[in-house]
């Protein structure tokens, strides 16, 4: 029987599956859900995104064992890290199409497990691909290393790997795709990787820090940041609760209690936004686009007040906080590593001083003058006149501010005009 038409060696395979399961008890549950297809049209083994692993007869007749365990652990990885997910969604976002795209993800995505799965008890297979035969670092994402390499003549050794859609995302003829036998649900998929994540964060033992980062995630899965910023923001502009400023633009429910005096109301102010944008080498163009367009979806929020609006860019060292006039007009700066800390501290230090801390007129208005306590509100009355404000504050005891101890202000007619009431006025201009 030749080795293109022998039977694929199962107790061998299974063999192999048993030492990956002892050197790496953690992947355990993950190794022992992968379901085994023979296949004679894939190179070596590979996985669907349905949670099968198609194996070549021919592969595991001539691969030792402990290297047949080194595969199992890969290929079940790439499940694990959700590899095909991430790599549908980097295709969307960049527009990276085509077999050669995702024959680069493949390979992105070998570098990110390769450069610490094995050792430890975990024989290394021959013709594994590592981050530093194209000269690239460990210890970095798939996302990271598809913008560090193209397909070129260093990189054409590689044109074999075929790891399955499991990889890449990318279907192959030779699977059974989502309505062939024995694939796991979705609900089953999450199960799986959480029990994996479980095992880790409880029991981590010497699991890599990749995996310990990995279980991490797992546990706290990202969020849709793009709907928790608009809540975020719708509710800071127009959510309930009483108001922190007061205005005249609307009276007071109170004044119907003092005939002839016009009482200011409390208003909410809308908030003031200070956005802090990653500019470092790692973000692309598109990711900047999509940055400026959040920007100007904050201005909408607040009401169209751009100047409630300020953007700050970042990478290693935060730029200028710039008001908002319009969105494409940003300078983005940057290049350069990432430390976000320094843009916070950029934000919090262009926050506007308080209104309390404004000086007082030096000349008297033109007509009766009302301050409010904390934020200098001025109020003028043009068509009453002979009464000076002065810089004593309202006494805060009472919503209607009657007169305790000193006067706040002081007549500078002999008398007071009829119809003039000490109260405070019904126009109000703020400082």
């Amino acid at each position: 029987m030749t080795t293109e038409t022998a039977a694929l060696d199962r107790a061998k395979l299974f063999a192999a599956r048993l030492h990956a399961a002892r050197v790496r008890p953690y992947l355990a549950t993950a190794l022992f859900a992968l379901h085994v297809v023979e296949s004679r049209r894939v190179p070596t083994m590979g996985v669907d995104r349905h949670w099968r692993c198609y194996v070549s007869p021919a592969f595991v007749d001539r691969t030792p064992v402990e290297e047949l365990a080194g595969v199992w652990v890969h290929e079940v990885s790439h499940l694990l890290r959700d590899h095909h997910g991430r790599s549908d969604r980097v295709a969307r976002e960049r527009g990276l199409h085509g077999p050669g795209e995702r024959l680069r993800m493949n390979i992105a995505a070998d570098f990110e497990i390769n450069d610490d799965v094995y050792g430890d008890g975990l024989a290394r297979p021959e013709g594994v691909v590592e981050p530093g035969d194209l000269g690239l670092s460990d210890g970095e994402l798939m996302e990271e290393y598809l913008r560090q390499f193209s397909l070129g003549p260093r990189s054409q050794d590689l044109a074999w790997l075929d790891c399955g859609s499991g990889a890449d995302g990318l279907d192959r003829e030779w699977e059974l795709g989502p309505d062939g036998a024995d694939g796991l649900s979705e609900q089953q998929r999450d199960a799986v990787r959480f029990r994996v994540a479980q095992g880790i964060t409880g029991r981590p033992g010497n699991a890599p820090q990749s995996w310990r980062r990995w279980a991490e995630e797992a546990f706290h899965p990202p969020q849709p940041w793009r709907e928790l910023l608009g809540a975020a923001v719708r509710s800071a502009a127009s959510g309930p609760g009483a108001g922190e400023d007061y205005t005249y633009g609307r009276p007071a429910r109170r004044s119907t209690a003092l005939p002839g005096t016009v009482l200011p109301s409390l208003r909410r102010r809308p908030p003031r936004v200070s956005v802090i944008i990653d500019t470092s080498g790692s973000v692309s163009d598109a990711e900047l686009g999509s940055a400026l367009l959040e920007v100007a979806a904050i201005a909408r929020a607040v009401g169209g007040r751009r100047d409630l609006v300020t953007v700050v860019p970042c990478d290693a060292s935060a730029g200028l906080a710039r008001r908002l006039c319009r969105a494409e007009g940003i300078p983005l700066t940057g290049g350069g590593g990432t430390d976000l800390r320094a843009g916070f501290t950029r934000a919090l230090r262009s926050r506007p001083a308080p209104t309390s801390s404004s000086p007082s007129p030096t000349a008297r208005p033109p007509g009766r003058a009302a301050a409010r306590p904390a934020a200098r509100w001025w109020a003028c009355s043009p068509a009453r006149t002979g009464v000076t404000p002065t810089t004593s504050p309202i006494p805060s005891t009472s919503r209607t501010h009657p007169r305790t101890g000193p006067a706040w202000w002081t007549s500078a007619a002999p008398e007071r005009p009829p119809g003039v009431s000490r109260t405070p006025a019904r126009h109000a201009h703020r400082e």
